[in-house]
C-alpha cells in the first residue's frame, strides 16, 4: 500500500464555504499588516468552490463590510439590494393573506440586505484569499482528523480516491494527502461530520442543549419578465406545513436577471413521520401567492440543505486543542432572521484573530485558544444569538401562533432581552411519533410545470458520484430500516430525504432497503433526522456530489 504524502501548513481550513473563506482572508489580511508569512489551505469536497452551497440567501453584508469594506471596487457579486418584504400567512393553496408590517417583528425587515447567489460569493472570496497566497484544494474531501500523540489535533487527511465498492483498489487508486497545521479550523457547515466527531471526543457540547435543524430545500427559475420584481422578498408561514402540525416557512427571492428562488423551509422536529419535506415545498409553490410567479416560467436548478438553527442554548464549546469550530459547524446561524452567512463569516474571522496571535507569538501550535470564548461573547455574534435565543424554543414549546407572537414581544418590545430563557432539550431524532397515530398524508402527483418529482429534481443539481465506490451512508444496524424503524415510523426515511436515496423495495418477492447513494445531494438529513440515530453521513471521494449552479 502506498504511503499517505504530507504538506506542514500554518493552518488548514476544512470548508470553502463563508466561514471557511473568510478565515483564510481574515488570516492573510493579519499576515500581510505584520509583514509575515503564513501558509494558509482550504480543502473543499465539492468539485469547485461554491458547487455544494445552498442558502436562500437574503444576505446582511455587515461582516464582509468589515472584512473587505472595498467588496464594491472588488466587484463581490452583491447585486440585488432588497426593496421591498411581504410576508403572509397562508391558509390554504387558494389562501394567502400578507401580514401588515407593523405586526411583523423587527428581525424580518431587509433593508440595506441583499438577494445573492451564496455559491458566487464564494467563489468572490475564494478568488479573494487566493490572490492573498491562500492555497485553496476543491475536490478534496476531508476524510479524516489527525491527532497528535498528546490528543491535539495535528490536521486533516483527503479520502482515498479509487476504492472500489468493495473496499478493493482500482487502477486509479490514489492515497490520500495529509495536511499537518499548528491549527486546524473546522467550517465543514450544518452537520459536518468531522465536526460531530469533535464534538464527541472532545464533549464540546456536553453544557449545550441539543442541536436543532431545519431542512431547506429550494429551486432557482427562469420566470416571466412581466411578472419579475428585482429586489422583492417574499416570507410565508403556515400551509401547506400546518395541516401536519409541522413547523417552517416558505420564501420567494426576485434576484436579477429575471430569476426568482423559491424554497421551503420545514423543521426537522416534526413528529408525523408521514411528513415529506421535497412534497411539502411541492405543495407549497401552488399557493396563489407563490404560484403567480412561477407560471410560465421554467426551473433551472434544485438543491437540499440541512440548515442548524438551536442558537445560543445549542451553540457548543468551539475550542479544542490544536483547532476551532467555526460558522454553521458549530451552530452559529441567527434563525430569527434566517440568517447565517453574515455570523459565519463574523466567527471566522474571530477565529482567524485568535489563531494569528498566537501563531505572532510563536505558538508552535496543538494549545487551546482559550481567549477565543472571551471574544466571541464580546462579539457581535454573540449579542444577535443572545437576543434570538429564545425564538425555536418558543416555537417548539407554544406553537406558530402563540410562539410566534412571543417572539413578536420578545423581538420588537424587549429587543431579544426579554428576562426568559426558554429550554428546548428534546433533539429533533426522537420528536416522531409512531406511524399508526398519526394522519397518512397523501401527496398529489406533480403536474410537471409547477410541482416535480424526486429524480427530475435530483438531476438539475447535477449531482454526481463515481458508482463504484465504498456507499458513504454508514448504517449501523443494516437489520433496523426493515425491522423497528418500518413497524414503528413506516421508515421515514423514504420521506425525508430530498433526493430519493432511501426506498423500501421488493426483489425475489422479500423487502429490501435500498441505498442510492449516488443521488445525495449532501443535506445531512438522514444523520439529523433517522430516529435511531443509525444513519453516519460519511464524505464520499472527493468532487462527488451536486453542482450547484447560482445557488
Amino acid at each position: 500500500m502506498s504511503e499517505r504524502e504530507s504538506m506542514e501548513v500554518d493552518v488548514v481550513i476544512v470548508g470553502a464555504g463563508p466561514a471557511g473563506l473568510s478565515t483564510a482572508c481574515r488570516l492573510l489580511q493579519l499576515a500581510q499588516e505584520a509583514k509575515q508569512e503564513l501558509m494558509v489551505c482550504v480543502v473543499e469536497k465539492g468539485s469547485e468552490v461554491g458547487a455544494h452551497i445552498l442558502s436562500g440567501a437574503v444576505f446582511e453584508p455587515t461582516a464582509l463590510n468589515e472584512l473587505f469594506p472595498d467588496w464594491k471596487e472588488r466587484n463581490a457579486p452583491l447585486n440585488t439590494p432588497v426593496t421591498g418584504d411581504d410576508i403572509y400567512l397562508m391558509r390554504s393553496e387558494e389562501k394567502a393573506i400578507k401580514t401588515p408590517h407593523f405586526v411583523v417583528r423587527k428581525t424580518m425587515h431587509n433593508e440595506g440586505n441583499y438577494i445573492i447567489s451564496l455559491g458566487n460569493l464564494c467563489r468572490w472570496l475564494s478568488e479573494q484569499a487566493i490572490e492573498m497566497g491562500a492555497e485553496v484544494y476543491p475536490g478534496f474531501a476531508a476524510a479524516e482528523i489527525l491527532y497528535n500523540d498528546d490528543g491535539s489535533v495535528k490536521g486533516v487527511a483527503t479520502g482515498d480516491m479509487g476504492v472500489a465498492e468493495d473496499g478493493s483498489h482500482k487502477d486509479s487508486y490514489q492515497p490520500g494527502f495529509e495536511f499537518h497545521a499548528k491549527y486546524t479550523i473546522f467550517a465543514e457547515g450544518c452537520r459536518g461530520h468531522l465536526g460531530k466527531e469533535l464534538l464527541q471526543k472532545f464533549e464540546l457540547d456536553k453544557d449545550a442543549e441539543p442541536q436543532h435543524y431545519g431542512i431547506g430545500v429550494k429551486e432557482l427559475w427562469d420566470i416571466d419578465p412581466d411578472k419579475h420584481q428585482q429586489g422583492l422578498v417574499i416570507h410565508s408561514a403556515g400551509w401547506p406545513l400546518s395541516e401536519s402540525g409541522s413547523a417552517g416557512g416558505g420564501f420567494l427571492y426576485h434576484l436579477e436577471n429575471n430569476q426568482i428562488v423559491v424554497g421551503l423551509i420545514v423543521d426537522l422536529s416534526y413528529s408525523n413521520p408521514h411528513v415529506s419535506p421535497f412534497d411539502e415545498f411541492q405543495r407549497f409553490k401552488h399557493n396563489t401567492a407563490i404560484k403567480q410567479y412561477l407560471e410560465g416560467g421554467k426551473r433551472v436548478a434544485y438543491g437540499a440543505r440541512a440548515i442548524s438553527k438551536g442558537g445560543l442554548n445549542s451553540l457548543p464549546k468551539m475550542t479544542f486543542p490544536g483547532g476551532l469550530l467555526v460558522g454553521c459547524d458549530a451552530g452559529t446561524l441567527n434563525f430569527a432572521k434566517i440568517k447565517g452567512s453574515h455570523t459565519a463569516m463574523k466567527s471566522g474571522m474571530l477565529a482567524a484573530e485568535a489563531v494569528f496571535e498566537a501563531i505572532k507569538g510563536g505558538s508552535a501550535g496543538g494549545d487551546e485558544l482559550t481567549a477565543f470564548a472571551d471574544t466571541f461573547k464580546a462579539s457581535s455574534v454573540y449579542d444577535e444569538l443572545y437576543r434570538s435565543r429564545n425564538f425555536g424554543a418558543a416555537m417548539h414549546k407554544y406553537g406558530t401562533y402563540i410562539g410566534g407572537a412571543f417572539n413578536f414581544i420578545d423581538q420588537n418590545i424587549f429587543g431579544g432581552k426579554i428576562p426568559i430563557n426558554l429550554s428546548d432539550p428534546k433533539p429533533d431524532h426522537a420528536a416522531l411519533k409512531p406511524a399508526a397515530d398519526c394522519k397518512k398524508i397523501n401527496y398529489p402527483k406533480p403536474d410537471g410545470a409547477i410541482s416535480f418529482d424526486k429524480l427530475s429534481s435530483v438531476f438539475l443539481s447535477n449531482t454526481n458520484h463515481e458508482e463504484d465506490q465504498p456507499c458513504h451512508l454508514k448504517l449501523a444496524d443494516p437489520d433496523l430500516p426493515l425491522g423497528q424503524n418500518l413497524s414503528l415510523y413506516d421508515e421515514p426515511a423514504q420521506r425525508y430525504c430530498p433526493a430519493g436515496v432511501y426506498e423500501i423495495i421488493e426483489e425475489n418477492g422479500a423487502r429490501k432497503f435500498q441505498i442510492n447513494s449516488q443521488n445525495c445531494v449532501h443535506c445531512k438529513t438522514c444523520d439529523i433526522k433517522d430516529p435511531a440515530q443509525n444513519i453516519t453521513w460519511v464524505v464520499p471521494e472527493g468532487a462527488g456530489g451536486p453542482n450547484y449552479p447560482n445557488m
